[in-house]
């Protein structure tokens, strides 16, 4: 599919802060801009797993996108049988941690023996892989500071361009699966890949991979069953309603991709595969309330955003069990269901960093590298 590329920055038409979604104050590059989110939800302790996809507002204006979604089954009926013991306090301020836009580094948080907060458990053979190193960033961003151990998000810059694809994305119910179909297409603007020599972020990050078609298929299950033993992971975390791949918060080598490897405005790039992905929260996502739900990790449950009632009241990793989940309300189709979900938050691992259910495997892999 041949995209229309710009050189112009991506449009913004939906009020939402680009460089720090979660930073109420306007960041020093751009003007800031409120993000929306969706109230409401239950706090309760038996979760009931994830009812029918529901493509809303949470989301940059699609791009001529195909999409479809069905429930094919009763499969929105079935529960998962146990629950995260970590449940949201709806009452309670949580605050904005990062408000200031000052992110602690992940570099090489990972752990293989068992899950960790703040870290990402790897299985063995991924684990050895980041140990090898290879693509990603060649060197360390002017936003680095505090001897390197955090990253000011205000300052570090993005690929240049607005590039709009077609999307090809379907979310349907089928019996006891979920089935998540896409091209990888993002329904929002992308950066031009590869990074251009005149991009001023090709001093730092010279991606020369171009952004290509998929034909992915992520066959999850409709209602996981939650595991008091976690499941360590890949490189690959999840799907977004975008229509993007997520992945976790490393690049090839072991680093925090979120620090090091430069995105577009949307938080997303390719890799050697022509898959364009995320590691983070993408700033394209607008609506990020913790109810509302963004993705599906590869073990069926879902992934929301880490906002609480709005404002800011915003969830963060220590907030979060060791696999960077919680139990709490989300909506799906319009009512809320009470279960264990993930929640992407602005600081390292940024999403799933260990699976809760039994994962598939990622679609299209062996592990492609990170560029």
């Amino acid at each position: 599919m041949e995209p229309n590329i710009s050189n112009t920055q991506p449009p913004s038409p939906n009020p939402l802060t680009p460089i720090n979604p979660i930073d109420p104050q306007p960041p020093r590059r751009k003007k800031a801009k409120k993000w929306w989110a969706i109230g409401g939800g239950i706090i309760a302790v038996l979760a009931i797993a994830a009812g029918a996809y529901w493509w809303g507002s949470g989301q940059c204006p699609a791009q001529s996108s195909v999409m479809s979604t069905q429930n094919t089954s009763s499969s929105q009926q079935k529960t998962p049988v146990a629950s995260s013991n970590l449940t949201l306090d709806e009452s309670k301020n949580y605050g904005n941690k990062y408000a200031n836009g000052l992110l602690p580094v992940g570099d090489s948080h990972y752990v293989t023996d068992a899950p960790k907060t703040g870290y990402v458990y790897a299985c063995s053979q991924y684990a050895q892989n980041l140990t090898q190193g290879g693509g990603g960033a060649q060197a360390r961003g002017p936003w680095f500071t505090n001897n390197n151990t955090e990253y000011d998000i205000n300052k570090k810059i993005h690929v240049n361009g607005a590039v709009t694809w077609t999307p090809q994305f379907t979310n349907t119910l089928s019996q006891d699966s979920r089935i998540i179909t896409t091209n990888d297409l993002p329904s929002h603007t992308t950066g031009i890949f590869p990074i251009a020599a005149s991009d001023p972020a090709s001093q730092y990050d010279r991606n020369p991979n171009t952004i290509t078609a998929q034909s992915l298929t992520f066959t999850l299950a409709a209602a996981p069953t939650y595991d008091t033993t976690a499941h360590c992971m890949g490189g690959t975390a999840g799907v977004m309603l975008t229509g993007v791949e997520l992945n976790n918060g490393f690049d090839a080598g072991g680093r925090d991709a979120g620090a090091w490897e430069i995105q577009d405005a949307c938080a997303g790039h390719p890799q050697n595969r022509g898959v364009y992905h995320y590691h983070t929260l993408s700033t394209c996502i607008t609506d990020i309330s913790v109810h509302t739900v963004i993705g599906y990790a590869l073990d069926g449950f879902p992934i929301t955003g880490p906002q609480v009632n709005g404002g800011s009241n915003v969830l963060t990793t220590s907030d979060l069990d060791e696999c960077h989940g919680i139990t709490s309300g989300y909506q799906v189709n319009g009512k809320t269901i009470t279960g264990y979900h993930y929640v992407m938050t602005q600081d390292f691992p940024y999403s799933v960093s260990c699976f809760r259910a039994t994962p598939i495997q990622a679609p299209g892999m062996q592990e492609a590298l990170h560029q």
